[in-house]
């Protein structure tokens, strides 16, 4: 999903393998690797230096975006954590409402909370795919700025643009966030104080089944 070509930044690179993997494979011609952690700095400079790449790749101390730049990179990249800290991390930093900046994220948990960010706050979410890794299936997300709010369907957020995929993993994912949701809202039914959010939910519910449906057929 990374738009070749252009300087990326990744965000919690650990042992920045991916920058490098952009680098050594022609897709990035530079790249910046963050972490809030000195650890995994290190560990990143180890590979960078095995690599050979260690010109072309640069390391910063970082919570988040707070030590780049605006000019420093229009790719970024943010994995290997939940959608929730995703959403704060890219919410503090207001340059990234630019439609000349591109944002990938994976996140490990609460998707949701990540797309909630984006479709609020006038991004716009080009595609989406998933992928398998030891048994678990992670799903990835491409977004830019455009600055316009749109509607979108209630369960939307728990789907995204994994509705349109038809291939098998797409399917199974959205499958695993509904079944999450049916528990959630099994666990909520008898709850007199909660009836606002059941009925929510029973709407959320209904337009991932409704989309699953089609998606199926």
């Amino acid at each position: 999903m990374v738009c070749p070509g252009r300087r990326v930044c990744d965000i919690g690179t650990d042992h920045a393998y991916l920058p490098a993997y952009l680098v050594l494979n022609g897709i990035s011609p530079s790249a910046l690797a963050c972490d809030i952690g000195k650890g995994p700095l290190e560990n990143a400079r180890k590979s960078v230096e095995a690599y050979g790449i260690a010109d072309k790749v640069e390391l910063r101390l970082s919570d988040g975006l707070d030590e780049i730049r605006e000019d420093e990179a229009q790719e970024f990249v943010f994995c290997g954590m939940g959608g929730t800290l995703m959403a704060e991390l890219i919410g503090r930093c207001e340059w990234l409402k630019n439609p000349d900046k591109h944002i990938v994220v994976q996140p490990m948990s609460h998707i949701d909370d990540i797309r909630r960010y984006f479709i609020k706050n006038g991004f716009e979410i080009e595609k989406e795919s998933v992928c398998v890794d030891s048994g678990h299936i992670y799903a990835a997300v491409s977004a830019h700025y455009t600055g316009e709010i749109k509607e979108y369907p209630a369960g939307y957020i728990y789907y995204g643009e994994l509705a349109v995929n038809t291939d098998t993993l797409s399917v199974q994912y959205v499958e695993k966030q509904l079944s999450r949701l049916q528990k959630h809202l099994k666990g909520i039914e008898n709850n007199p104080d909660l009836r606002e959010e059941y009925a929510e939910l029973q709407s959320v519910i209904s337009d991932i089944t409704e989309v699953l449906s089609d998606v199926n057929s």
